[in-house]
């Protein structure tokens, strides 16, 4: 009997690609260690392994990301591929080329909300945008056979959307390679740093959403002997005379040895649907200051750091303040223990139940399934 074959498709691929990037690979890592099923990455980037490109353009100003725009070439790619599950990553016309694919095939569709597009046309275009993203996001995820939404946040915006079902799927760590013995002196002596130096990093795209000014104004005022270390790429990269940027770190152990040399692990975001690098970090024994906002809230609060309620500077000098005050062993304890909840040990089993049920329900159902094609907004 043939193993089953799970297609991953999402434009959230380049070079400077974050979060979703790690969770695929985690997932393949995980189904090459633990089970016999085959796993294909489609996306408009091929630099791996076992993936296919679909049509798409570049991106401007993205920094390696293009953007498909061919909903039926992109189908056709995806059809020939012939899995026996489609998920999706990205709420855009990728999306919608999985859904014709998981049609025409006759095979389920998982969409993975990664992003929350409703905020981000909020600040983008104001209430008529949010409005319309809206719409278009129930339009889209209603005809999906599962929804998933990596924190309860998430799980809740998507349900008063009218989008019935949605089901939280944390994402995970593998903290192993993500510990505290990582850490390297050498390394952090690299930068250059006076000895008494409190080192804080980011990791993570630099975009609006993230608020980088806000940490930025935050260790200006601190001042010494505190240091921002920002690890990414992005249109909105932070800058001042105590940031220090990096070029975001790919490999899963030069990201961890960086995370682990650092003294907390910083985020101002505030659109979060879940903070994947903040449990990298916490996973590396770091406490984390973080807005306790969205996905980040769900992980942030007095065990393992400081959770910031108001986005402005003050508050996140006030709570890098505090968070150093505090034995910090203590906090690294809480930190560590909590991310070794969330070890993708625990959390990959939880998704292949949820991909075997979606496939027995289909088998079941298989006489009665509809041939119609999804509709687009």
């Amino acid at each position: 009997m043939a193993s089953t074959h799970l297609a991953d498709v999402t434009m959230f691929w380049s070079a400077a690609s974050g979060g979703v990037r790690r969770y695929v690979h985690a997932k393949r890592a995980w189904l090459q260690r633990c089970t016999d099923w085959r796993h294909t990455i489609a996306a408009p980037v091929n630099d791996g392994e076992r993936m296919v490109r679909v049509p798409a353009v570049p991106l401007p100003f993205s920094h390696g990301y293009r953007m498909p725009l061919q909903r039926g070439a992109c189908a056709q790619v995806l059809t020939r591929l012939a899995p026996d599950l489609f998920e999706s990553g990205d709420p855009y016309r990728l999306a919608w080329s999985v859904l014709d694919a998981g049609r025409r095939l006759e095979v389920p569709t998982v969409a993975f909300c990664h992003s929350n597009l409703e905020a981000m046309a909020q600040r983008v275009g104001g209430r008529l945008a949010a409005r319309a993203a809206r719409l278009y996001m129930k339009r889209l995820y209603s005809q999906f056979d599962l929804v998933l939404a990596p924190s309860e946040a998430m799980r809740a915006h998507l349900q008063d959307m009218g989008l019935d079902g949605v089901e939280r799927q944390a994402l995970g760590v593998d903290t192993q390679v993500f510990h505290p013995k990582r850490f390297d002196a050498v390394w952090r002596a690299s930068l250059g740093l006076p000895p008494n130096a409190r080192l804080l990093v980011y990791a993570g795209r630099f975009a609006p959403e993230k608020h980088l000014d806000l940490l930025c104004s935050a260790v200006a005022r601190l001042g010494p002997p505190y240091v921002l270390l920002a690890l990414g790429a992005g249109p909105t990269p932070p800058s001042g005379a105590r940031v220090v940027v990096r070029r975001f770190e790919h490999d899963s152990l030069r990201l961890a040895r960086v995370l682990a040399s650092a003294d907390a692990f910083v985020h101002a975001g505030d659109q979060e649907t879940f903070g994947l690098a903040a449990l990298e970090a916490m996973a590396c024994g770091l406490p984390l200051v973080a807005r306790r906002a969205e996905g980040l809230a769900e992980l942030v609060d007095d065990s393992v750091g400081v959770g910031v309620d108001r986005a402005h500077p003050d508050d996140f000098a006030q709570a890098i303040e505090t968070c150093f005050a505090r034995d910090r062993r203590e906090l690294s304890r809480a930190a560590r223990a909590r991310a070794e909840l969330y070890d993708w040990s625990s959390v990959m089993p939880t998704l292949m139940a949820r991909y075997r049920r979606l496939l027995m329900r289909r088998a079941a159902a298989a006489p009665s399934l509809s041939l119609s094609s999804p509709t687009e907004a």
